[in-house]
């Protein structure tokens, strides 16, 4: 990789026309080293112009910002003003690292965005491709590093792929984030393919509307995914129809993936280890066994063998690999077993829908009762909480409210909002204590779900992060009860 770039090269026009050589890129102005761009971009709460002295005292060689940004920057250095700074870093950064995967495929929606690009990966894998997943879990697959956010910002993204190309993977699926849509850090990735799980209240603390957390989404089919791409959308949700219209406005081709489509679902079997699906390609029928516990699974592996379909793998050959597909970490995984076969799942489930899917999709793997564990996170959208508890105590016969991230919230409050609309769940602030008493409660034929957290290792609490796993905890709870610990 050259270690210096004109701006010119990376896209940018400086005013005046003045050039400048750049030596790498920031937009944290800690990491400024002398000749860097520094990215001073708009904020919920502070303009990043706030720190353009900090960053030129640093070696800043050149500054990117907005026209608002524009004012504080000297007029001896080289300055490029855009109306969409953000836009125009994620071009800068893909031009800047250069390479990558040379197949890319991109998920959105509200719920499902790990499995299906969990599953896509382990799709690649099983036919021989060198593949990572990157999303709310890391980097996964056939290259591991760390990831900070579920969509990383442009400079972290476009490193993490030059990265994994040059370690030769050839193939990578991405969780594609509404703030990460809205915030850009996409742009400048080559996409084959991008799909579409579904849509359901999230995030409204920084989407406000509902229309606005829908356009966030819907721009990785009407500004990101290029016109020869293959958009792959769900049609069991309500807004699948409304993605394929954008995507067939655009003259991009759409596979409809579920109830109807291109790649349909035409019959699911349950029992206590997974499920059978029978899908339908083409007017020509595959049945596969898939050890994955919940009926939302079929849609999401559906969703993630149109995408490999999408991106150019053979139908036959990915339908061959699905029962081979393992469960994704932190999603309806199989945390613990009690002696009387009771189990305990633990899952992500953080909204309302996804709550009410999570456990109706478990029912007809139960014979006994179906106990939940749940709360909601602080400095998030209030809304949802009630929209929580409804959706719990509608599906689910013994609940136990307890605290999840309540991060500078009081977590009282958080979970008097829940309970408000479920009056008869067991209310048990401290959440190891709500895990060991949900699984106390379990009887032969009956089980827990431990919603929430996921995969996630810790708990936020007044700005500190605790050690916490719900799947550890769980096992200890399992282990104490049965007499295993002494």
């Amino acid at each position: 990789m050259e270690r210096t770039r004109t701006l010119a090269a990376l896209g940018l026009t400086a005013r005046g026309g003045r050039e400048a050589q750049v030596t790498g890129l920031a937009v944290d102005s800690r990491q400024v080293k002398d000749g860097y761009l520094f990215a001073a971009l708009p904020g919920a709460s502070v303009h990043g112009s706030e720190f353009i002295p900090y960053a030129l005292r640093m070696g800043a060689g050149a500054i990117l910002t907005d026209a608002a940004g524009a004012v504080h920057v000297p007029k001896e250095v080289p300055l490029v003003v855009s109306e969409d700074p953000r836009a125009a870093l994620a071009g800068a950064a893909a031009l800047w690292f250069g390479a990558q995967p040379r197949v890319m495929a991109a998920v959105t929606g509200t719920n499902g965005k790990t499995s299906v690009s969990t599953f896509l990966r382990q799709i690649w894998q099983l036919l021989g491709h060198a593949a990572i997943n990157i999303g709310t879990t890391g980097v996964e697959g056939a290259w591991t590093a760390p990831s900070p956010h579920t969509t990383p910002e442009p400079i972290t993204l476009h490193r993490l792929l030059a990265a994994a190309a040059e370690a030769g993977v050839t193939h990578a699926a991405m969780e594609a984030s509404s703030h990460g849509l809205d915030q850009r850090r996409l742009d400048g990735v080559h996409l084959k393919a991008a799909g579409f799980t579904n849509f359901t209240q999230d995030h409204l603390d920084y989407h406000r509307t509902f229309d606005a957390y829908f356009d966030a989404k819907a721009g990785l089919f009407t500004r990101l995914l290029p016109e020869d791409g293959v958009a792959v959308v769900n049609t069991n949700d309500p807004r699948g129809a409304d993605i394929a219209r954008l995507t067939a406005g655009r003259g991009i081709a759409t596979m409809g993936v579920g109830r109807a489509g291109d790649l349909r679902i035409v019959g699911q079997r349950f029992d206590a280890t997974g499920q059978d699906l029978r899908l339908e390609w083409k007017g020509v029928a595959h049945q596969v066994r898939l050890n994955l516990i919940g009926g939302f699974q079929a849609e999401n592996v559906a969703l993630a063998a149109g995408l490999a379909i999408g991106c150019g793998a053979s139908a036959r050959d990915v339908f061959d690999v699905l029962p081979d597909l393992s469960g994704v970490r932190g999603r309806m995984q199989l945390a613990a077993t009690r002696r009387n076969g009771a189990a305990v799942y633990v899952d992500y489930a953080h909204t309302p829908d996804a709550i009410a899917t999570a456990l109706r999709a478990l029912r007809p793997h139960v014979m006994g009762r179906i106990v939940i564990v749940f709360g909601a996170g602080g400095d998030r959208d209030t809304s949802k909480r009630p929209l929580m508890g409804a959706a719990a105590a509608a599906n689910a016969d013994v609940l136990y409210v307890t605290d999840d991230n309540p991060r500078s919230e009081d977590p009282a409050s958080i979970r008097a909002a829940i309970m408000a609309s479920c009056p008869d769940a067991n209310e048990v602030g401290d959440r190891a204590e709500a895990i060991l008493r949900g699984v106390d409660a379990l009887q032969a034929g009956d089980a827990l779900l431990i919603a929430g957290k996921g995969h996630e290792s810790g708990q936020v609490i007044k700005g500190d992060v605790f050690p916490f796993d719900d799947v550890e905890q769980a096992s200890v709870a399992v282990a104490a009860l049965d007499g295993m610990i002494r």
